[in-house]
C-alpha cells in the first residue's frame, strides 16, 4: 500500500510540474517583433503587414482603406500609407487632416497660410482637399524593404510636436477655424 501510495503522490507531482511548466510556457509573453519586412509585398499587403504589427506593439489601430491603416498616437491619429518601390526606396506616408471652418473655406486667408506654411517649413506637405474644406498634413518617411517600428513612432512624434509648434505660433483663434479629423471610428 505504501508503495502505491508513493507511486500516485509521484504521478501526481510530475502531472503537477507538467501542468506548470505548460501554464507557464502559456504565459509568456512572447517577443513582439521590432521590425516589419515588406520585401516583396504589394501596398495593400504591407498595409496589413503593418496593422498587424502595430496592434501586436498595443497600438490603436485599424484599417482605414485598401492601403491605408489608421493609428493612435497619444491624443491624435494619423494615416499611414506604405508606399513601396521593388527598385528604390520604400516610404511610409503619414498624414494628418484638419476639418476648415466654413468662414475660412474659399478665403484668401486660407490659400495663403497653406503656401507660407510650404514655403516655410519641410517637415510635411499641407494640401487642401474636399474643395478647401479639409487640410491635409503629409510627411514622408523613408527606408528599404525593413520598417523599425521605433523609427516610426519617432517619426510620427516629430510629426507631431511639429505641428505643435505650428498650432502655437498661429493666432488663438485658429483653433476654432481649423479642427482635426478622426480617421477612426468608435467601433
Amino acid at each position: 500500500m505504501k508503495k502505491i501510495l508513493t507511486s500516485v503522490l509521484a504521478l501526481m507531482m510530475c502531472n503537477q510540474v507538467l501542468a506548470t511548466q505548460v501554464l507557464a510556457t502559456e504565459r509568456t509573453p512572447q517577443p513582439v517583433p521590432e521590425r516589419v519586412y515588406f520585401s516583396g509585398m504589394s501596398n495593400e499587403l504591407a498595409a496589413d503587414a503593418l496593422l498587424v504589427s502595430l496592434i501586436n506593439k498595443n497600438y490603436l489601430a485599424k484599417k482605414v482603406g485598401p492601403n491605408k491603416v489608421g493609428v493612435q498616437l497619444g491624443q491624435h491619429q494619423f494615416v499611414l500609407q506604405p508606399s513601396l518601390n521593388p527598385e528604390g526606396i520604400d516610404r511610409i506616408l503619414a498624414s494628418r487632416f484638419y476639418a476648415v471652418s466654413p468662414k475660412l473655406v474659399g478665403s484668401q486667408e486660407l490659400m495663403v497660410l497653406i503656401g507660407t506654411l510650404n514655403h516655410k517649413l519641410n517637415f510635411a506637405k499641407f494640401t487642401l482637399r474636399e474643395e478647401g474644406k479639409v487640410i491635409q498634413v503629409q510627411g514622408a518617411a523613408t527606408f528599404v524593404d525593413t520598417l523599425e517600428l521605433e523609427e516610426l513612432r519617432r517619426f510620427l512624434i516629430w510629426i507631431d510636436d511639429a505641428l505643435l509648434r505650428v498650432g502655437q505660433a498661429m493666432p488663438n483663434t485658429a483653433e476654432q477655424l481649423i479642427k482635426p479629423i478622426p480617421v477612426m471610428s468608435a467601433n
